[in-house]
């Protein structure tokens, strides 16, 4: 049985048929986060339930980077080779230094918490970009409940250390990315927990400076919704689905399917071109060989 379904014809030629989708770790209970460090030869990835970040290394295979990890969620890398976390526990964005220090990089907001920061992603001006559903507090699953001080919005920190809230108009803001050449920044909506809210991925234009504008639906994923995603180095974007990772072109069509026997939250590139693209997916890890390489980040 192929673990792909082609929609258009082109995706023919990013996939490859005999690069199988592999279980390289399983056992955990809701994975999220998944950053390559290539210098490193390692992907770290998020355990949220289980308040560690985890290691995985082809040649290593799984260890703890991070336990308690304040239920981290989200994770990137800063131009510097920095590693950016999200952490529900303690309702903030962190920033873990070379020397193995962390820093926090925004908590709150106005006077009030912040709720649970969810996805991270850093500009080439070195803008660090967050989301900010309210997930992380709704429950103890993911972290503490607790009360919700501010509405869910997605924040700007400017490499002076000033944040801003800069799209005010999502139900439940999550997965970031943005385009190869930083013009478009697309952001998913997953709406309350609980609730009805639609769901799909917007698009906005960046301006000089950090300034959005547009915010038209992009797309909308099926079977599903949108969580985690990421761009690869020709613009087509590549989100997490219920069938598994749905692969959709700049002008917002599907192209094709990688498909994938659990739940996906999320994804990353990585591999030694940058042509592996790691798959977190509720209980495990995958992964599987691209003819695509991912646009360049740290």
């Amino acid at each position: 049985m192929s673990c792909f379904e082609v929609v258009d014809p082109l995706f023919g030629a990013y996939v490859l048929g005999n690069a199988p989708v592999k279980q390289i770790a399983t056992g955990f209970d809701w994975v999220e986060g998944p950053v390559w460090f290539g210098d490193a030869g390692c992907l770290l990835f998020s355990d949220i339930p289980n308040n560690r970040i985890l290691r995985w290394s082809p040649s290593a295979g799984i260890s703890i980077f991070r336990e308690p990890s304040n239920f981290a969620n989200g994770n990137t890398r800063d131009k510097q080779g920095r590693l950016l976390t999200c952490e529900h526990g303690t309702r903030r964005v962190t920033r873990t230094e070379l020397d193995g220090s962390v820093t926090v990089i925004a908590d709150g907001y106005g006077g009030r918490r912040l709720n649970s920061p969810n996805d991270v992603v850093v500009k080439s001006d070195g803008s660090i970009w967050f989301s900010d559903p309210h997930y992380g507090i709704m429950t103890d699953y993911e972290g503490f409940r607790a009360e919700q001080e501010l509405p869910c919005h997605v924040y700007r920190v400017d490499p002076s250390g000033e944040i801003k809230a800069v799209l005010t108009d999502f139900a439940g803001p999550n997965g970031l990315a943005f385009s190869p050449d930083e013009t478009r920044l697309y952001v998913a909506d997953t709406g309350r927990m609980f609730g009805s809210d639609p769901q799909h991925i917007r698009v906005f234009d960046v301006a000089l400076g950090g300034r959005l504008s547009g915010g038209e639906v992009f797309c909308t994923i099926s079977p599903g919704c949108a969580d985690g995603f990421r761009v690869d180095s020709e613009g087509n974007l590549w989100s997490s689905a219920a069938d598994g990772v749905h692969c959709i072109a700049p002008d917002g069509h599907l192209m094709g399917k990688i498909l994938v026997p659990e739940l996906v939250s999320n994804l990353c590139f990585g591999g030694r071109a940058k042509h592996q693209l790691f798959i977190a997916a509720t209980t495990s890890i995958y992964g599987i060989t691209l003819n695509r390489r991912g646009a360049q980040t740290p």
